[in-house]
């Protein structure tokens, strides 16, 4: 297990990047501030706050870089169908596939938020990218999401090779993305599934919905945790809280976070977890950097994304030695 700021980086003078985003998260707490921001546990903020995030993604759609266009198809496995936002390669064959769960709480966001990283990831390492549309809380609350990011991870253990030409998979979240992405894991391996995936790129996950643990506690009475799993009297339940799983036969694991993150702690117990169980981890812990941080435009998170496409890179090579 490596703990740091992204040691083998490619950014030169993280004093700067520091400084930059100490002031980017000065600045935004200061307009944040000035502005009210809506009460999703109201129908009426619930309603604004999914309207806000439908814009932001529709400005990142119109921001993404040339290339092909997302194309969106339902997949079914088993009468489950689910709804997918698959990014081709620009070109060629793909080399493998990532397998993306986009963050949100569990109650907001869309794989078409996702695009501009989603693309950047598909031409970088000339892969395909296939982010699922799960249903979100309160209207669907657990296991709604585990459910259908089960059924796309089922699909593609099926269809990658006709479909992409490749059995090389990796998969990947961000916040509830990722702790969706790791009970994905947990049931294919309980369902006794080899696991096909040779990487996975967990950033800043919410891995203990309990508030038993310490890092737990800081969470506890958050909207979302209630929208989500409100209904479920221990929720120590793994595929809630993966925390308390049994960690053994997962794949390779990198864990991305901020110092400045509310998870951070919840992060390294995890990582200490997989550690314990056998599993191979890397952690990358980026300084200045607040939950979320990836999705903002700074040095630091255009330099953890950079990481993460080394780091799968290196994946896939070793899956072909």
């Amino acid at each position: 297990m490596q703990l740091g700021t992204g040691e083998g980086s490619s950014y030169a003078e993280p004093a700067a990047h520091v400084e930059e985003s100490r002031a980017f998260y000065a600045a935004r707490a200061a307009s944040r501030g000035s502005d009210s921001q809506p009460d999703p546990s109201t129908p009426e903020g619930l309603r604004e706050a999914r309207a806000l995030e439908q814009a932001r993604a529709k400005g990142a759609g119109s921001a993404t870089s040339p290339g092909p266009p997302a194309v969106e198809e339902i997949v079914d496995v088993g009468g489950r169908r689910v709804p997918v936002r698959v990014i081709a390669p620009e070109s060629g064959t793909a080399r493998g596939v990532y397998l993306d769960f986009h963050g949100g709480g569990f109650y907001m966001g869309s794989p078409a938020r996702g695009d501009p990283h989603n693309r950047s990831l598909a031409h970088a390492l000339r892969i395909a990218v296939v982010s699922v549309g799960y249903r979100l809380a309160p209207e669907h609350p657990w296991p709604a999401a585990p459910d259908d990011c089960e059924t796309a991870a089922l699909w593609l253990l099926e269809e990658a090779e006709t479909s992409f030409g490749t059995t090389r998979l990796m998969i990947g979240g961000v916040s509830a993305g990722a702790t969706l992405a790791m009970t994905t894991l947990l049931r294919l391996r309980d369902r006794g599934v080899v696991s096909p995936f040779v990487g996975a790129a967990l950033q800043f996950g919410t891995y203990d919905l309990s508030g038993q643990t310490p890092a737990g506690r800081l969470l506890d009475g958050e909207f979302f945790i209630q929208a989500y799993a409100g209904h479920v009297a221990d929720r120590t339940n793994p595929d809630i809280s993966p925390i308390y799983g049994d960690l053994r036969g997962l794949p390779p694991a990198l864990l991305v976070l901020g110092s400045s993150d509310i998870l951070l702690e919840d992060n390294l117990v995890m990582a200490a977890r997989l550690r314990a169980a056998g599993g191979e981890v890397d952690v990358r812990v980026y300084p200045e950097s607040p939950h979320g941080f990836t999705l903002h435009p700074t040095t630091m998170a255009s330099t953890a994304l950079k990481d993460i496409e080394s780091w799968l890179d290196e994946r896939l090579r070793s899956s072909l030695s």
